[in-house]
């Protein structure tokens, strides 16, 4: 039993064709290629991406948890596959990094994360030019405010697609004022985006028309006559949903239970109680950043520097201690420098950035900082800034009080807060040991220095030699060993992806997983970017962050699609501070973050506007009120907002927007999942055939496990396929983790599929053994003991785009045609033997059923770009309309302005009244008139626009078609 030149060649056109329909098999590469588990509401929303190469982009809008990453990623895969490989990501600062994991880990794309300091690095010639090398070879992603500062060299460059994560905050794109949005549609018009949001609508219709002009500025018209047509007329609604449905896909969680099985939260709380001594510290470091003018604190600085020491201060003793120690430090040096006449009170900014650094702060405190105004220091400093000696005896006070704050936590002996994290582990561990959940628990902190802190502590109390440290730079000793140990156990293979940032992270979350590695991770904020830890179902919040994106992004972690346990997560509680135990009863009780099958909803965390910005309503709260009914009473009101902003009526207008657009949608799936599988099945059977084909003299194959151990390396991929054992990325039924994964886009697989598409071919004679194939084919059985021809031919039909089909005409001896399927059925069974040449002719039967089948195609593809033409030249009506109707309303409210001046001035009194109105009415007549002529020249202008675009339209529609003999062969079935 062999694979042929024939079955090669065949395969690896099938594997390689390039696709334009609406079928799973458009994503054939991507899907194949994917680490990932197939969701049939993922691969809709990625064709639903690809549907219309004529649209400029669309809007991936799926509720929260259901992998909108994995959407984009598919797309942006299935484009590199197709060498369309000038792709951009733009992501928030804090999401650059998952982005690039998860395209490596789970596609095996490369990528490059771009900011300022790699442009210096990767220079050759000016930004354009590096940036343009650097595409070449990866995809880049880069953040939003960096891509702003892009915005001339993006926009010269033709990238192919354009993928913005979080695209929410760019709602606003359509106002001037809008830095950013405006920069980005600029930079990256005419190119084809791919927006991502859970939260596509959150307090008014004019967001969403905010996105569609990012997208393309032709789906509405401009922002006047939208709010005229649909933010002002509910009655519109249905215009409106059957306009954006073009452009927007919505999946919500309870479409896809069948397929995504999530588990429940449930919290616990953990009860704290600081000693008199402890609190005293509290209380007086509370009072130090109450202070109204101070040299630590910069006015500039003041919210965002208040709001880090006000969280080290929840976090621990040795966290604030360090941080008030530098601070001291720093106070000093500028002491100094007014002693020798220096009379320059520095803005500490530099300082900040060290801190944030030494901290692991969120990148998104560490963009705050990047966009807050530098002020040299505060107004009532900068007054006294002409007398020496009372800016010098201010400074000196300020540090004799925190002197003496210093002396006092360093005197401490108690920690009960960390002693209580002992009783939060016995308590998670028992849960997990009754759930029958691995014993992994999660620890976060929001400071460096309590992390290590807390690995000294747990340490000495029974957890020595169980627990890894995870962080932004993960330079532990111990996190060095493990990484070391790990670099050693996965040496050639494909786990090692040399980049040390990331290999380390992945080193210590599979120290992690491991069942004898560590039983508890102790992380700081870096570990709530971006890393699965779905293994684990203990999470412990040993620092609460105030901002519940950032509390979802945390639980988001563990709590996740493939979690198979209950997800418990503990929360301490100071029960000394009234101020702590509101914010958690406002996180749980209010946002509901912590219980119930998906937390807080999508729309709730969206509506709350940046994390950052409710962090600062409840700093204020701790900075300004003294008094247990002040701070009571400042809760109840953020609580009042809150509660205003989540019943927001905009929930029943996006419900009708923007859900169930399709009532079959649980049929639609289940038929995208079966669809799916059978196509892998087929992608998997015909690597295998094309892979034993090309590499029969280079390595030995183990069918059983869909592996193979490669001896002798082709030379044309030396370079990046070394010797030793590949295993097919899909179809084993056991994944070998020391195995490379063999992939349609690795180079061995490039290179196989390259030799089976060279494969000579000449007519020739095949023996099809159906006696020794493993299932059954009843086209085939019915052809055993038959003979006659076939013709394999390949038509490439190009229009917008090109789509390529291979086309069998097959006929047995006898004269009875075989169609496509019955072809298809037969070139996967093995021959007997080698082909022999023949000199034999197809007969001429034969040879013209092909050419009709050629024709018959080729009618076919032209009819599905005309329904897309179509389609784009609707939309192109509908916004010529939108734009005359803003012209004819300006129109419209003149009339109606002259028409009560008319009537006023029937009924005025006096000839001096008579006379005002008689000058308004014949401004406003005048007004008419110009308004009229506009109306007439807007029309012609509007209507030539749209015509031109048009005519642009149907310039790239011309088609031309190419056809390409593949093999003719005579067979038989044996």
């Amino acid at each position: 039993m062999s694979i042929t030149a024939y079955h090669a060649k065949y395969y690896a056109y099938e594997l390689t064709k390039r696709h334009a329909d609406r079928g799973v098999d458009r994503l054939s590469q991507s899907l194949f290629d994917a680490s990932v588990d197939l969701n049939p509401h993922q691969i809709e929303a990625a064709l639903f991406a690809m549907r219309n190469p004529l649209q400029q982009g669309v809007l991936l809008a799926d509720e929260v948890g259901l992998g909108k990453t994995i959407e984009a990623a598919l797309v942006v895969c299935q484009l590199w596959a197709e060498r369309r490989r000038r792709i951009l990501i733009i992501a928030p600062a804090s999401l650059r990094k998952q982005w690039a994991q998860e395209l490596y880990e789970k596609f095996a794309v490369p990528t490059k994360v771009v900011d300022a300091a790699v442009l210096r690095q990767e220079a050759v010639g000016n930004v354009l030019q590096t940036l343009e090398y650097i595409t070449r070879s990866n995809i880049v992603i880069m953040s939003y405010h960096f891509a702003t500062r892009l915005e001339e060299e993006l926009r010269g460059i033709p990238w192919d697609l354009v993928v913005l994560d979080e695209a929410h905050k760019l709602r606003n794109a359509h106002r001037p004022s809008n830095r950013i949005g405006q920069a980005l549609r600029r930079a990256l018009e005419g190119r084809k985006k791919l927006l991502l949001t859970a939260t596509p609508l959150q307090n008014s219709l004019m967001e969403l028309y905010g996105l569609s002009t990012l997208i393309d500025e032709h789906l509405f018209g401009d922002d006047k006559a939208f709010r005229k047509q649909f933010v002002n007329n509910d009655a519109n609604l249905p215009e409106l949903r059957e306009r954006i449905k073009h452009f927007t896909h919505r999946t919500l969680r309870k479409d896809v239970l069948e397929y995504v099985q999530y588990t429940q939260r449930k919290a616990l709380t953990q009860p704290f109680e600081p000693t008199d001594d402890e609190q005293a510290v509290y209380d007086a470091v509370s009072a130090f950043l109450q202070r109204e003018h101070s040299f630590a604190l910069p006015k500039s600085q003041r919210h965002l520097t208040g709001l880090i020491l006000r969280k080290l201060l929840a976090s621990s003793t040795p966290a604030i201690m360090g941080t008030l120690s530098s601070i001291y430090q720093r106070l000093e040096q500028q002491l100094k420098e007014m002693h020798e006449n220096l009379v320059s009170v520095s803005n500490g900014s530099s300082w900040w950035y060290t801190l944030a650094d030494e901290e692991d702060l969120e990148s998104d405190t560490l963009e705050a900082l990047e966009e807050q105004t530098q002020e040299s220091a505060s107004a009532a400093i900068a007054a006294d800034a002409n007398n020496p000696t009372n800016l010098t005896r201010a400074l000196e006070e300020e540090m004799a009080e925190l002197g003496g704050i210093i002396e006092q936590a360093s005197n401490l002996n108690d920690h009960t807060k960390a002693s209580a994290l002992l009783s939060a582990l016995t308590l998670g561990f028992e849960n997990m040991q009754a759930y029958r959940a691995p014993r992994k628990a999660i620890i976060f902190t929001e400071s460096r220095r309590t992390q290590e802190y807390l690995h000294q502590f747990l340490s000495a109390n029974g957890y020595a030699g169980k627990l890894v440290l995870f962080s932004g730079t993960n330079n532990h000793p111990e996190s060095q060993v493990i990484y070391r140990q790990w670099l050693e156990e996965h040496r050639g293979t494909d786990r090692v992806t040399g980049s040390a940032q990331i290999d380390k992270r992945t080193a210590l979350i599979d120290h992690f997983r491991d069942k004898n590695g560590a039983d508890i991770m102790i992380a700081t904020e870096a570990a709530a970017e971006g890393v699965n830890l779905q293994f684990c179902a203990l999470l412990i919040n040993y620092d609460l962050p105030w901002n519940p994106q950032r509390v979802e992004q945390r639980i988001g972690r563990c709590h996740r699609y493939g979690q198979q346990f209950d997800v418990v997560v503990i929360n301490f509680l100071n029960t000394r501070n009234q101020a702590d135990q509101r914010v958690l009863e406002l996180l749980s009780e209010k946002l509901n973050l912590f219980s119930g099958v998906f937390g807080a909803s999508d729309e709730v965390l969206g509506r709350i506007e940046s994390g950052i910005d409710f962090e600062k309503r409840i700093l204020t709260i701790y900075d300004t009120c003294r008094t247990p009914e002040e701070i009571e009473a400042a809760f109840n009101q953020l609580q009042s907002e809150l509660e205003e902003v989540i019943t927001h009526r905009v929930q029943e207008t996006q419900e009708k927007l923007l859900e169930n657009f399709d009532e079959d949608v649980h049929d639609r799936l289940k038929l995208r999942l079966d669809e799916a599988e059978a196509r892998l099945d087929k992608i998997g059977r015909w690597f295998w055939g094309v892979s034993r084909y090309a590499l029969a003299k280079c390595a030995r194959f183990e069918p059983q496990t869909y592996s193979f151990a490669l001896q002798d390396v082709p030379s044309d991929v030396s370079q990046h396929a070394p010797p030793g054992h590949y295993q097919l990325i899909r179809g084993a039924a056991q994944a070998d983790m020391l195995a490379h994964a063999y992939r349609l886009s690795h180079p061995l697989g490039e290179w196989a599929l390259q030799q089976a598409r060279q494969a000579a071919t000449p007519v020739a004679s095949v023996t099809f053994d159906y006696q020794r194939h493993e299932t059954k084919l009843s086209q085939v059985e019915a052809l055993v003991g038959q003979s006659g021809w076939l013709i394999l031919q390949r038509l490439a039909f190009t229009a917008f785009e090109t789509t390529e089909r291979l086309l069998f005409s097959g006929m047995t001896d006898s004269g009875v045609l075989l169609d496509q399927e019955a072809c298809e059925k037969l070139m996967s069974v093995e021959a007997r033997g080698v082909p022999s040449a023949i000199s034999l002719q197809p007969p001429a039967a034969l040879v013209e059923n092909s050419q009709c089948q050629l024709q018959a195609v080729t009618a076919e593809l032209l009819e599905d770009n005309q329904r897309l033409f179509m389609e784009e030249r609707d939309k192109l009506e509908k916004w010529a309309d939108d734009k005359l109707l803003a012209a004819e309303e300006a129109l419209k409210n003149t009339k109606a302005q002259l028409k009560q001046h008319k009537r006023d001035a029937r009924k005025a009194i006096t000839l001096q009244e008579q006379n005002a109105y008689q000058e308004k009415i014949a401004a406003l007549e005048r007004q008419q008139r110009q308004q009229r002529r506009e109306i007439f020249n807007a029309e012609d202008e509007i209507i030539d626009k749209r015509d031109e675009l048009i005519d642009s339209l149907q310039v790239r529609l011309k088609e031309t078609t190419e056809t390409e003999l593949l093999f003719t062969l005579r067979w038989q079935v044996v």
